[in-house]
């Protein structure tokens, strides 16, 4: 079974014949199903959409349409078994076919994976020749299809100059002229659609006539419109006119010497980059940072939201590898949704608000700060649902991951978070965020205790990662399983104490050279302090140990295994509250630990009160990466000191 929609509504079965929908009524029923994508709509809404005033047997009437369209489309289906394609889902139904079974759906995902993949271009040809007409065709005079035909033929256009684009940027020209041509006759306001012809005619060889196609873009711009053209018509005539648009320009390679890159080029190249860690992840940020800049310089609003919101890397960790890099993006961000005011497109809102989430990384934020970052999360996951934009919500979600640390106790949340983003990816083939939902998964079950659950999810990260060419997935499992050794090691029978602590070297010679200083500084110490307190032994003492950003919370027992008492006591006077990051149970922990053989009973009080919620964790677990062995222990002891006297 295939639903068409893209031009006059219909249904195919398998062998490619038609399926008799019925009159009007049925096919506009089916209609606003396919555009619901899934969701369920209620009795009302389709009532609402049907009619303007509704007749006083509407309901009826919808649940005529509904079974006949249910025998049309599954005409072999026995009277008892239940409807397979249209289902009752509460006070409503919805549509159960496949994505790829839909064309509006195909050509939405083909679309989201070219902005992402320039790969995908052919399957981008395929979609947009798929077109038969304008969306939902013989549905007239209803305000629902009509706006959906307004947002559907917008995306249409944008596919056809992404397409364009990713054409002239791989030197595969040939035809493009005349398509553009055709497109600019269609859509004469449509500023990208005038600079991709020019450009495609300077690449032909014809720079007169892509000098003439720029002025006539400047006088259908001025004289009807009047307004002047963009910043990026201008720089391109300018460019032309000095010589200093080559032809074969888009084709030279980013890395050679000299080549001068547009911010849209430059942020794709850094995205690309920051899959394969090291320094070309260290490389990424710069060029983000880059293009941004460079976008802001150029005046035009809707490029650098564009370029703010297209480096959407997943992020998994809740500490920035570079924070002045991240706050600078983030003002960036802050200062272009101002200026596009609360009535700017959607996307692009939901897109900086995603950017400032992941880029306000928790553990370097506090008040206002945190506030405005978990308030920008929730406001890109609504405005994802509402575009139903898979990829953009999928972003929008990482946002709300790495703002969920806002209190001890939270790793089921964390995996619902996660369960739905890889959900999202698995449907819509987002690989990087599929890779993404499952760390997420991975860290709350390595929270929670749950080993088995943990491994499998590391296991299909690695597979993810074998096709995805990531190669920090690796280096995280294998960070993982060298907390799994130490978890291990406190059990009878287990591996040895030095087996675990050779393990956790093992990863931390893999890590130090990942690109990521945010994860890196202070992990390996404080791995071997969990693993000291599942054995019941000192803190260690070595001078050259690097304990990076948790040298205040260890540092007290870092004092006591030294036997300075007095030291101890003052440091852990001073300790303050830990950030709200994957590390806050294990920073109150040992602040727990450190109360307890101090006898500090108000501290022990306060580090229990904040551990309560996370009685059932295990302290430190919830980066996947190492563990001090479970909360429950800790809190106990801090309870026992509170209470004693």
């Amino acid at each position: 079974m295939r639903i068409d929609v893209l031009g006059a509504v219909r249904a195919l079965r398998d062998d490619g014949g038609p399926v008799d929908l019925g009159g009007p009524r049925h096919r506009e029923v089916l209609s606003r199903l396919v555009a619901a994508e899934g969701r369920m709509v209620t009795t009302d809404a389709l009532v609402g959409d049907l009619w303007t005033d509704p007749p006083p047997r509407a309901v009826g009437a919808l649940r005529t349409f509904v079974a006949a369209l249910r025998r049309a489309l599954e005409p072999d289906r026995p009277p008892r078994d239940p409807p397979r394609v249209i289902v009752t889902e509460g006070p409503g139904y919805a549509l159960r076919l496949p994505r790829g079974d839909v064309d509006v759906h195909r050509f939405q995902d083909t679309l989201a994976r070219a902005r992402r993949d320039p790969a995908a271009v052919t399957d981008l040809g395929a979609a947009l020749a798929a077109w038969r007409g304008p969306a939902y065709a013989d549905v007239s005079g209803s305000a629902w299809a009509q706006r959906e035909r307004t947002r559907l033929e917008e995306l249409r256009w944008e596919g056809v100059e992404l397409r364009a684009r990713v054409l002239l940027g791989s030197g595969e020209e040939a035809g493009l002229v005349a398509e553009l041509g055709a497109h600019v006759a269609e859509h004469p306001w449509r500023e990208p659609a005038w600079e991709l012809l020019a450009r495609a005619l300077h690449r032909a060889g014809r720079r007169a006539d892509a000098l003439a196609t720029l002025r006539r873009a400047r006088t259908m711009l001025v004289d009807r419109l009047g307004l002047d053209p963009g910043a990026e018509l201008r720089r391109l005539e300018t460019d032309i006119l000095n010589g200093s648009a080559s032809p074969e320009g888009a084709r030279t390679a980013w890395t050679a010497p000299g080549v001068r890159l547009g911010p849209r080029t430059t942020v794709e190249l850094a995205r690309t980059l920051a899959r394969a860690g090291g320094d070309a992840l260290v490389r990424s940020r710069r060029d983000r940072l880059a293009a941004v800049q460079a976008a802001e310089r150029t005046g035009d609003l809707s490029l650098t939201a564009r370029i703010i919101g297209a480096y959407d890397v997943p992020a998994l960790w809740s500490r920035a590898d570079d924070p002045e890099q991240s706050r600078a993006v983030v003002e960036a961000a802050e200062r272009t949704l101002t200026a596009l005011g609360p009535d700017g497109p959607a996307d692009l809102s939901a897109r900086l608000l995603a950017t400032i989430a992941v880029e306000s990384r928790s553990a370097g934020l506090s008040g206002t700060g945190l506030r405005r970052a978990r308030q920008a999360a929730r406001q890109a996951e609504a405005l994802a649902r509402d575009l139903a934009d898979p990829a953009l919500l999928a972003f929008a979600l990482n946002g709300v991951f790495l703002q969920s640390f806002t209190r001890p106790g939270l790793a089921a949340v964390r995996d619902g978070t996660g369960a739905e983003i890889l959900g999202l990816a698995t449907r819509h083939e987002l690989p990087d965020f599929a890779v993404l939902g499952r760390l997420v998964r991975l860290q709350s079950a390595s929270a929670l205790g749950d080993l088995d659950a943990a491994d499998s999810h590391a296991e299909a990260a690695e597979r993810l990662a074998a096709t995805t060419e990531a190669p920090l997935v690796p280096v995280l499992t294998r960070w993982f399983r060298a907390r799994v050794t130490a978890a291990r090691s406190a059990e009878p029978g287990g591996p040895t104490a030095a087996t675990a602590a050779a393990h956790y070297r093992a990863a931390e010679d893999v890590l130090r050279t990942a690109g990521m200083p945010g994860l890196h500084r202070g992990l390996f110490p404080l791995a071997l302090l969990g693993l000291r307190l599942l054995h019941d032994r000192p803190a260690p003492t070595d001078p050259h140990l690097d304990w990076g950003p948790y040298r205040p919370w260890a540092r007290p027992l870092v004092l006591l295994a030294q036997d300075r008492t007095g030291a101890a006591r003052a440091a852990l006077a001073a300790v303050p509250e830990p950030p709200r990051d994957h590390m806050q149970e294990a920073m109150w922990c040992l602040t727990a630990r450190a109360a307890v053989r101090l006898g500090e009973r108000g501290i022990a009080a306060r580090a229990g009160a904040a551990l309560r919620d996370a009685r059932t964790e295990h302290a430190g677990a919830a980066c996947g990466m190492l563990t001090l062995g479970p909360v429950a222990r800790y809190l106990a002891e801090a309870e026992a000191c509170a209470g004693a006297g």
